[in-house]
Order: C-alpha cells, then sequence, then structure tokens
C-alpha cells in the first residue's frame, strides 16, 4: 500500500520531519532536487544509447542540450533552482527565470537562488525567445488553491506551447493537489517527480492525464512523519498476489465462498455470464446464478462450473455472498426480488447497476436500506459499484457534479449508507463508512467496455465471500481488475478488448503474481 496525501497532510509531514525530527528543510530540497536530477540523468543516458552512435560523447551532448528552469517564489521554486544547479554542474546548459517577486520568495528559495548566483547564473524575469531541449516546470506547488493569472499564466501557456521535454517538480503547476482540478491553466509534463507521498491530485483525473509518467522520490518524509495521523487516502501498487486471501491446503469448495449473483433478464444473459465468470476467477468455491430459466441452457453451456435457479429464497439461504444488479432490469419482478434481499437477508451484500438504479427509482427502499443500515442489529456488509450515471441517480446530482468530485460523493453516500461505495472511472474511488479513501491505479481506456463492470461485480462478491473486509476486498478486486484489464490490453490492444478478456486474464495475472511471490 502507498500512502496518498492532501495538501495540508503533506504540508504537516513535511513540518514534522523538520521540527520533530530534526531534519532540515535545506536537505530536503536537496534531495529533492537530486531525485529529480537521476530522472533526468537516466534520460539523458538512454537517449545517449539510443542515438550515441551519432554524437561526439556524452559531455559534448550534455553542453548541447539547453534548460529552462521555470521557478516560482515558493519552496517549489527553490527545488527548482537546486535542480538547475546541479544541472550545471553536470554539464547542461541552465538559463533561470523567476516568475514573481524575489522579495516574497521563501528563505530556502532565496538561499537557493544565491548559490546559483554564486555559481555564475544569471536569474531572469521574461520568457526567453529561444528554443530548449528540456523545461524544469518549478512554479507552483502542493499548495496552489487559486486559478493560475498573470505572469504564472504565461509561464505555463509559454511551457505546453514548446517542444521540449518537460519536468514538473511535486505538481504540475495549475493542478489542484487535493482533487486533481485543473485551477485555470495547467502544464502538460512529460514526468513529473513528487516527493514522500502521491498526492490525491496526481491519481485522480484530469491531474492524472497532466502529470505524465509519475515518480515517487524518497526525500527523508516518512510514515513517522506521521506522528500518529496518518493520511485517509491510499493506493495498492506492486504485486497482488500479497493481498489475496489465504487459501487453506484443505478447504473445500463450499469453504472458499458461496456466491449468489441475481443478475441477467429474460433472454439478456451477457451480464450474468461476465459476473459469473468474474467471480470464479478470483477463487470463490461455487457461483449461483439466479435469473429467468429461460438463460438457463445459455449459462449452463458457457459457464458449467456455476449453477442456475429462479428461485431467489433458496439461493438465498444457501449464499455466503448475495450480489445484485448486473444485467437485472427495472421491471416489477426485478424490484420484488431486491426488496426481498433487501428485507430478509443478511449476508454480505453486493449491489450493482440496476440494483442501484432500483433504490434511486424506489426512494422507499432506500430509506428503507438506510435504516437497517443505522441499527446495529440489521446492520450488514454492503457494498455499492455504480458507475457514474448510476451514482448521480442515486444522490440526486447530475454525472458532471460526480465526475467533478468522485471523492465527496462515495464519502458521503459511505456514510449515508454505512456501506462501502465505490465509483467507477479511470481512478476508481472506493470509500467506507469512516471516510477512508482507496483511488486506483491500474487499468485503461480499453476496459470502458459494455460488461466490464459486470465482471468487476463478480470479481468483488466473490473476494467478499473469501475476505470478512468488505472494504478491503472491494480494493483488491478493484486494483486486481485494473491488472487484468492491463494484461488484456497489452494482448490484444485498448481498441480490441472486450470484458470477457478482463475476466480470461484475472486468473493469468493472479498466476504470474504468485511465481513472482514464489507460490
Amino acid at each position: 500500500m502507498e500512502a496518498l496525501v492532501t495538501a495540508e497532510e503533506m504540508r504537516r509531514y513535511d513540518e514534522n520531519t523538520s521540527v520533530h525530527y530534526g531534519l532540515p528543510s535545506i536537505v530536503l530540497m536537496e534531495r529533492a532536487a537530486l531525485a529529480c536530477l537521476d530522472i533526468l540523468l537516466r534520460r539523458e543516458r538512454k537517449l545517449y544509447k539510443a542515438f550515441g552512435k551519432k554524437r561526439k560523447g556524452t559531455a559534448k551532448c550534455r553542453v548541447a542540450r539547453r534548460v529552462l528552469v521555470l521557478a516560482g517564489t515558493g519552496n517549489n521554486g527553490g527545488d527548482g533552482f537546486s535542480l538547475g544547479r546541479l544541472l550545471m554542474q553536470e554539464g547542461f546548459a541552465v538559463d533561470f527565470v523567476l516568475a514573481g517577486d524575489a522579495q516574497k520568495a521563501t528563505a530556502q528559495t532565496l538561499l537557493q537562488m544565491k548559490m546559483v548566483q554564486n555559481y555564475g547564473a544569471k536569474i531572469g524575469g521574461n520568457l526567453p525567445k529561444g528554443e530548449y531541449d528540456i523545461i524544469i516546470d518549478a512554479l507552483l506547488g502542493v499548495g496552489l488553491t487559486r486559478p493560475v493569472t498573470g505572469f504564472y499564466r504565461e509561464c505555463v501557456e509559454y511551457i505546453n506551447a514548446s517542444r521540449a521535454f518537460v519536468l514538473s517538480v511535486d505538481m504540475p503547476s495549475g493542478i489542484h493537489a487535493d482533487n486533481g482540478h485543473v485551477l485555470g491553466a495547467a502544464v502538460h509534463a512529460d514526468v513529473t517527480v513528487t516527493f514522500g507521498f502521491r498526492k490525491l491530485g496526481l491519481v485522480l483525473y484530469p491531474g492524472a492525464a497532466y502529470a505524465g509518467k509519475l515518480y515517487c522520490a524518497a526525500v527523508g518524509i516518512t510514515k513517522e512523519s506521521f506522528l500518529g495521523e496518518p493520511p485517509g487516502a491510499f493506493t495498492l501498487l506492486g504485486n497482488v498476489a500479497q493481498w489475496m486471501p489465504k487459501r487453506d491446503r484443505v478447504g473445500n469448495k463450499g469453504t472458499f465462498g458461496k456466491v449468489a449473483l441475481l443478475a441477467g433478464s429474460a433472454k439478456m444473459a451477457g451480464a450474468a455470464l461476465l459476473a459469473g465468470k468474474g467471480a470464479f476467477a478470483c477463487g470463490c468455491g461455487m457461483v449461483k446464478i439466479v435469473g429467468p430459466l429461460e438463460n438457463r441452457a445459455v449459462l449452463n453451456q458457457a459457464l458449467p462450473e456455476a449453477m442456475v435457479t429462479d428461485d431467489i429464497c433458496e439461493a438465498a439461504g444457501w449464499a455466503d455472498v448475495l450480489a445484485a444488479g448486473p444485467g437485472l432490469g427495472t421491471q416489477e419482478e426485478a424490484q420484488r426480488q431486491l426488496a426481498f434481499i433487501i428485507e430478509e437477508t443478511r449476508q454480505p451484500l453486493v449491489l450493482d447497476a440496476d440494483a442501484v438504479n432500483l433504490l434511486a427509482q424506489k426512494r422507499k427502499l432506500l430509506e428503507r436500506l438506510i435504516l437497517l443500515q443505522q441499527k446495529e442489529e440489521s446492520q450488514r456488509s454492503l457494498v455499492l459499484t455504480p458507475h457514474p450515471g448510476e451514482l448521480a441517480r442515486l444522490c440526486g446530482c447530475s454525472i458532471g457534479e460526480v465526475l467533478e468530485d468522485p471523492v465527496f460523493w462515495v464519502r458521503k453516500w459511505a456514510k449515508n449508507l454505512q456501506a462501502v461505495v465505490l465509483c467507477k472511472g479511470a481512478a476508481t474511488c472506493v470509500a467506507n463508512p469512516d471516510g477512508k479513501l482507496y483511488v486506483n491505479g491500474s487499468g485503461n481506456s480499453g476496459m470502458a467496455t459494455a460488461g466490464s463492470g459486470d465482471v468487476l461485480t463478480g470479481m468483488v462478491a466473490s473476494l467478499a465471500a473469501q475476505e470478512k473486509d468488505g472494504f478491503w476486498a472491494s480494493c483488491i478486486g478493484v486494483y486486481l481488475h485494473g491488472l487484468a484489464g492491463d494484461l488484456a490490453a497489452r494482448k490484444k490492444s485498448v481498441y480490441g478488448m472486450k470484458a470477457g478478456d478482463i475476466a480470461e486474464m484475472v486468473p493469468k495475472v493472479l498466476k504470474r503474481a504468485n511465481k513472482r511471490e514464489g507460490i
């Protein structure tokens, strides 16, 4: 797991590192610059390896490469000046521009400016007309909360109009560190090197798209700097095998969980089939699909491992976990079945797609669910997995409002429902009732295809049958779903992949992950 921080959290952890642990801010600044330098030198070595035969040596190559550092007056600017000085010492030709009043610069930035000047560089106040190979964006850091205007905006537009390789220091200037919003104008970076911890605005969209390739560098601000106040959000990185539910060597199909899927409608079996495949791919022992009997032949042929029934009462009594919604429709029979599940069962429950739409339509049923969840004796593990349109209908707001701030809405409704709520998207957000937030970083645009969410519903239900914590099951499910989508994209492209490919790739992702874990 890796922490995701807001601007205020990062400010606090930075201060804790300097004040509580005694690590000077100027040392942190130097480490940040060294981390950026390492990225640029690695890139330089790759370029030389690719085109070295046409050049006469790395030293001459570096001298010929022109760098422009655009720096603000805050500590982000200080990072930029420090990086520029280090690049000068590596043989790059570096120009500096200060995009603000030097009298308003922080003490650390003034010190870095003085060091740059001591090494013979001049600091200009106007945008140069020359061409540059690399531009360092050190204009505005994590503290930005208002639209970029004036000369700062001119600098942002200058960077975006250039053909140079752009490295943003900590944040692309103009991106809100907490939500990824563009504040008037923002730098489109090729690479962003952030420090200590990833900022929420770098993994939420559109900020993630502006950041380019993201590196998180260790500069000395560590988890010890939380001092008992950890951040409210996190993401998952690396090998998924380490988080999967442990398998009992003497277990059987019953002990690995029984999942009942209320899915599909008359002659529409596709969503139920995809959800069933997703469930089996994540390791549950048995799956029972509840739906119209006219779908039985199709389901038995396409997924013979699953049982098929039209008896919701029997399936509910049998299952360890219930899931409802994929392809269900919103007709009267679907309403009746959903009401039965909400009123008469207490197993962990996953609601997706049409189940969420029905709650949005039948507000009395939604109110009943909220009431049951608020009472300790009737509260259950509940997970909702809507896409932005379904979440908007549930919330009674516009899709634009959900897309503008998905974090707000998932946290709000997780608290209202005392449930886990996730909003599917390019950066899927998952919240629990306490406000803990997971933001997913796996996946790709090819997953925006019909049925992808149905596969996820089955996966989350399967993991919930093996993992008692519904929030954790949802986080693992979303991350694994994205990894499977990434593998599908590599094999079939983001244009050619389908939802069924995602379900097919889940076992392959887990097989690779288990090999890396030595299982």
